[in-house]
Formats: C-alpha cells, sequence, structure tokens
C-alpha cells in the first residue's frame, strides 16, 4: 500500500472510531468532538480509561499495534460496566466494533475510578504475559535482536554456533513493512510450521533515524534479497516474502555505495587498491595439499586447522545398531569398493564411541586434501608440515554462465576473478546499453519497483524509452571471509539499502559442534560476551556482564528490604 492508500484507510479508520465512541467521550465528560481528532482523540481516550498517555505511542508501531488495539477496546468496554467474560468476547471477536452498542445505550455509565487491577489470578498472569510480550517485541523490533550462525561463510570471524546480539539502531531500525504478523517470530510460527504473517497489507518502507552510515568491510545482517524459501536447507517450490520477512544472512559488506569492486585471484580490489580488512577479518582460501605419503589429519589438527574431513576404513561388517550410533554423531557411511568408509569432521570418530560400538577402524591417509586457510596460515602451515605442494586454488577458467551475478551468458565472471563494478547510489545517474542493461535490470524492476521492457532494441523504463537511469537508494556488496564456500553477492548481485537489518555487536554465546546435537556441545567460553568488531584479539566480557547481573539482583533485594522496614 502507499502512503496515499494508508492515509484513506486511517480516515476511514477515525469515522469509524468517532461514530462508535463519540457519546462515550460525553459520558465520560468530553466533547463529542475530541473522538473526531486524530492523536489527541486517543489521548483522551487514556484518560477516560485509565492509562498512561505513552500508551498512544504503541498504536503507531507496527506489529505492537496488533496487540494493544484489542486491549485498548476492552479497556474501553470495561470503563463502562462491561466486564463480563462475554463482554470481552464479544469486543475481541467484533475487533472492537462491540463498542456501538455500548455508545449507543444510553442507561450506562462512566466508571471514572475504576479498579485497574485484575480480578483474578488468570487475569493477572495474563496482563503480566501481555506486557512482556508488548516489551521484548519492542526491543525485538526496534533496537536488539538475537540471531545465531548456522553456517560457516564467515569463518574465522564469526563461527558456526555463535549467537549475536544485533542492532537495529546502529543502522536505523527499519519500521515493519508487514502490517499483521504474529510477534517475535520471523517468517515461521515455531512447532506449528506455518507462515507468520499476512502478505497484505504492506506498510510503505520506513527507517528511524540512524547513528552511522555501514562503513566498509563492517559485518552486516540483512534480508537476503535473493531469497525464495521458507526454510534453511529445505528444497521445496518457490516461495515469494516481503522484504522484512525474507531469511536473514550476515556478511561483510566490502563495498559501498559508489565503490568499484573488482576480484583479481581472489583478491578484492575497492577502488583500484587491495581492500584493507581489519584485523579480525580472516578471509580463507581454498588450498589443494599434495603428499605422495599421505597427509596426516593429526599433523593438521596440531597446525590449529580445523576445518577439513577426515576418512576411516572400517574393518569389519557392522550392525544397524553400530550404523546408527555413528548417524547419531553425525558422522556418515558409504560404501566404496568391498570397503566401508566413515566420514568425519576434523573431531574424527570419539574414542568412547568406538569402543562402546567395539568398531575397528583405521585412519585414511589422502594423497591429495581440499583445505581452507587463510593467507599467514597458509605459509605457517608450509613451514610445519612437510607437503610436497600446498597450491591455493584459484579459478581463472573465463567460461560464460549463469550462475554468476549478473546471471547473463555475456558475463565470464566467477568467484575468483570478477568484475569490475560499480556499486549504484542514491541519487546518481547512470547510462544504460544493452551490454550493462544486465547489471541493473534486476535492481530497476525488484528493488525499485519499475517496469523494465524492450521494444526494437530500446529500453523502456515505465514504457518510456530512455538510455540512463537515476538510483533511489544505495546498493552495498556482501561476501564471506570464507571465500570458496559462501552463497553471497558474487551470485545474487546487489544488496538493496531497503534490505538492512542491522549491526552485529556482541556474541552472548557460543556452542562448538551446534550441527551436531546436544551431546556433542562444547561451549566456547573464550568468545562468550565478546564483541565482533573492533581491533586486535577479541576479549570476552563475560565476568562483567555477570558481575552486573549480580549486581543487579543485590540491588533487588536490598530495596525490597528497605521497603518492608
Amino acid at each position: 500500500m502507499t502512503f496515499t492508500q494508508w492515509f484513506l484507510f486511517i480516515l476511514i479508520i477515525q469515522f469509524v472510531h468517532f461514530f462508535g465512541t463519540w457519546k462515550l467521550y460525553q459520558r465520560a465528560g468530553y466533547k463529542p468532538w475530541q473522538a473526531a481528532i486524530p492523536i489527541y482523540n486517543a489521548v483522551v481516550l487514556m484518560k477516560i480509561i485509565n492509562r498512561p498517555r505513552w500508551w498512544v505511542l504503541m498504536f503507531f508501531m507496527p506489529i505492537i499495534n496488533l496487540i494493544i488495539f484489542p486491549v485498548v477496546w476492552v479497556e474501553t468496554a470495561r470503563s463502562f460496566g462491561k466486564r463480563s467474560a462475554t463482554d470481552t468476547f464479544l469486543t475481541l471477536i467484533s475487533f472492537g466494533l462491540y463498542l456501538y452498542t455500548i455508545n449507543y445505550n444510553n442507561q450506562l455509565e462512566h466508571i471514572k475510578d475504576r479498579s485497574l487491577k485484575p480480578r483474578t489470578a488468570f487475569g493477572e498472569w495474563f496482563s503480566s504475559i501481555l506486557f512482556a510480550v508488548v516489551i521484548a517485541t519492542l526491543v525485538h523490533t526496534y533496537f536488539i535482536q538475537p540471531y545465531i550462525i548456522p553456517t560457516g561463510s564467515l569463518e574465522k570471524t564469526l563461527l558456526t554456533g555463535d549467537f549475536l546480539f544485533v542492532s537495529k539502531y546502529h543502522y536505523g531500525a527499519r519500521v515493519p513493512q508487514t502490517a499483521v504478523s504474529f510477534p517475535m517470530v520471523h517468517d515461521t510460527i515455531p512447532l506449528a510450521r506455518v507462515r507468520s504473517y499476512l502478505k497484505k497489507p504492506q506498510l510503505p518502507y520506513m527507517r528511524l533515524p540512524k547513528l552511522q552510515k555501514i562503513k566498509r568491510n563492517e559485518i552486516v545482517v540483512f534480508s537476503w534479497p535473493a531469497d525464495t524459501v521458507r526454510q534453511f536447507f529445505k528444497k521445496e517450490a518457490r516461495v515469494d516474502k516481503p522484504i522484512d520477512k525474507k531469511s536473514n544472512y550476515v556478511k561483510r559488506c566490502v563495498a559501498i555505495p559508489g565503490d568499484t569492486l573488482e576480484i583479481i585471484d581472489g583478491i578484492i580490489l575497492i577502488n583500484g587498491e587491495r581492500t584493507q580488512l581489519p584485523d579480525r577479518a580472516k578471509p580463507l582460501y581454498g588450498y589443494t595439499a599434495y603428499s605422495k605419503t599421505g597427509i596426516s589429519s593429526r599433523e593438521l589438527i596440531q597446525a590449529g586447522i580445523r576445518d577439513l574431513t577426515r576418512r576411516f576404513r572400517i574393518e569389519s561388517n557392522i550392525s544397524q545398531q553400530q550404523l546408527n550410533a555413528l548417524f547419531a554423531n553425525n558422522i556418515n557411511v558409504i560404501r566404496q569398493g568391498d570397503n566401508l568408509i566413515a566420514i568425519s569432521g576434523a573431531r574424527g570418530i570419539p574414542t568412547d564411541l568406538i569402543r562402546r560400538q567395539r568398531l575397528r577402524v583405521t585412519e585414511l591417509r589422502d594423497t591429495k586434501k581440499t583445505i581452507f586457510l587463510t593467507l599467514e596460515e597458509a605459509e605457517k602451515v608450509r613451514n610445519e608440515i612437510s607437503f610436497d605442494s600446498l597450491v591455493r586454488n584459484i579459478n581463472n577458467r573465463q567460461s560464460y554462465n549463469t550462475n554468476f551475478f549478473p546471471n547473463d551468458i555475456r558475463y565470464n565472471w566467477n568467484e575468483d576473478n570478477f568484475g569490475p563494478i560499480v556499486m549504484p547510489k542514491q541519487g546518481v545517474t547512470v547510462s544504460l546499453t544493452k551490454d550493462n542493461i544486465a547489471l541493473y535490470r534486476k535492481l530497476i524492476r525488484d528493488y525499485e519497483n519499475r517496469t523494465l521492457s524492450y521494444k526494437d532494441n530500446a529500453i523502456l523504463i515505465g514504457g518510456e524509452p530512455t538510455d540512463q537511469y537515476t538510483f533511489s537508494q544505495d546498493y552495498y556488496w556482501m561476501m564471506g571471509d570464507n571465500r570458496h564456500r559462501s552463497e553471497d553477492s558474487r551470485f545474487w548481485g546487489f544488496v538493496p539499502a531497503d534490505h538492512i537489518v542491522g549491526k552485529p555487536i556482541f556474541i552472548w554465546m557460543s556452542i562448538d559442534g551446534i550441527n551436531d546435537g546436544v551431546a556433542n556441545w562444547k561451549v566456547r567460553w573464550n568468545r562468550v560476551f565478546t564483541t565482533t568488531n573492533g581491533d586486535g584479539e577479541p576479549v570476552s566480557y563475560r565476568w562483567h556482564f555477570l558481575a552486573i547481573i549480580v549486581a543487579y539482583q543485590v540491588f533487588i533485594r536490598v530495596r525490597k528490604r528497605l521497603k518492608k522496614q
């Protein structure tokens, strides 16, 4: 819906409110016309129902207003003596229209000093829960939201199993565009596994004032522009979502509006110079290690390399029970010829599992192995391990394909050699040709909602032939530090400003083996309550937070005792 459509909708609501409450205002000692003035009528209504005026602010907060409106309807009915369960039910089921029967019932009087305390234990419990939901939704939507890192696209900067707190206010909180949505869940209601929102109506894009602009090479959470899935890692038919209900990604913003980006042999260049990453950024590249005598996984682990695959030959036939035990520990088993091969991550097959299940296994030493290292780690490994060769994998093959942005066969870019490409900037005009239109086609159609067509070799935008276009918003380029295992802007292109969600500020919990089952979880204490930005090695502030919590609890107890005295 456009701003004009929303204005008309709000105007209609004002008419509905006036004709359903003007007599109630009069009985409460106010003038009937006070029920007709937008915003002011809400302030007066708070006085009538004996509720604080700041509640009015919640009327204009999407999602939160869906919770507060029914509360106000019920409170209004109770202010005129309608307190029964039947009255409450009729008020809610009629979406507040039951107030019309109260408004035109001349026998009802306003209860000015009614008690606001719930009459039953259930009512008190429900009121507390409702208040907690409102506060949590307010914080979740406009201030800070928790996220979890499910994949390794930012290893070794952010690890799989890191739990983040993401600030919405740094870049300006994005006002929810989906007007009707279940509070505090994203696109799916847990357990029920059904969509948590209605696609219509949609609010126009709005954002609260920001504290800062996105800086080059900051880590950013954003709505995945190419999102077509309801659930990660699950194949299904295409799902089209509103912007604020798209799946959330976290990547590094390697290029900001106006930058020219180019990738040469996996190295990022911005405006013709090699990009300067912060201290904590540790980009990983794929390397092929070769040793004719076989590569020892133990030596790799001792050198600090944890991101690798290990293979074990099972020396005897195994039972279904033994197979299930391996599967339960995220160890896959395949058959190669006459042999059964168990495949695991860096931790291998736990010794207690081998002993408990009476397995006989032998680790295989591959002559060739792909490992993922930073440039510095590669130099260290070369000095510590005697490989015959250790070569960084660079894709120099020029292949015209649609796998990489702009997904057009006229471009031969790949993950290691890409661009140059200029980041679109709000208010900047570019020339359009049949050769570069592929770069901007999705931007114009999907992100700026303009019609784009072709006629007689001419480009038409909004039905008018043109050879230029002016961008209406900024665009960013997001990439993972795990260069060869990250689905990022190299595949689906620019990230529009209206897709930006927030800035990760610290890790409040980190669990190693988060995808390996609860039995294999291990807390990374050195990462708990560490900041995600800044220079130098991350520092944990967990003891500081615990001290604050303990001090607060002591303060609360002391205050209660003083009140009793």
